[in-house]
């Protein structure tokens, strides 16, 4: 059963998904998205939003990756398909790949549920192998029980995207479930 969670949807951008990194993989995670967001929203479960927000000089855009993202940019917006609801849902902008890494991130988790704090947190997004992994590292550190959505996350190639699954398992102890089995255990854990 899952003990308080949020929902941290990682990097689903404009550019990531139409835009200058475009992932074509990443358009069969959009529709799953949607329906975990709205079991989220109807079930009382913060959903957030941890995205790219680059500033020209960060490293990923200096030293890796070039322009993407740009903080104010229609790259660094999150898709329309998964627009962020102003009045329930939260955004944490991000320099690096881990949506923790010096933002907000966990003390908002700490804040949620009247203070009892999330203990669970369902990752979503892009890119497995890349910012889902740094995020998760990062929750691990911090001691939360980890689920990643198989059919949620998404990379450029299927092997990034199963190696990423399998090192996310292996070194983190993720569980690795499909979102509608996350649904489920959502809606059980609210009426239990």
């Amino acid at each position: 059963m899952m003990i308080r969670p949020a929902i941290i949807i990682v990097d689903m951008l404009n550019d990531f998904i139409t835009g200058k990194l475009e992932v074509k993989r990443a358009k069969n995670i959009i529709s799953p998205l949607q329906r975990l967001v709205v079991a989220a929203h109807k079930n009382e479960v913060p959903v957030i939003f941890g995205n790219d927000a680059h500033y020209p000089q960060d490293i990923e855009v200096t030293q890796k990756w070039g322009q993407h993202a740009i903080k104010g940019t229609h790259g660094a917006e999150v898709i329309p398909e998964l627009t962020p609801d102003p009045t329930r849902d939260y955004i944490v902008e991000k320099h690096t790949y881990s949506a923790f890494y010096e933002t907000g991130l966990d003390p908002l988790l700490r804040d949620l549920y009247r203070g009892e704090g999330a203990k669970t947190v369902i990752l979503g997004g892009l890119h497995t192998h890349i910012c889902v992994r740094h995020t998760a590292a990062d929750a691990f550190f911090r001691g939360y029980h980890i689920i990643v959505a198989s059919d949620g996350v998404e990379a450029f190639t299927a092997q990034n995207h199963e190696q990423g699954l399998e090192y996310l398992e292996n070194v983190y102890g993720a569980k690795i479930l499909t979102i509608n089995k996350i649904i489920e255990d959502i809606v059980k854990s609210n009426t239990s």
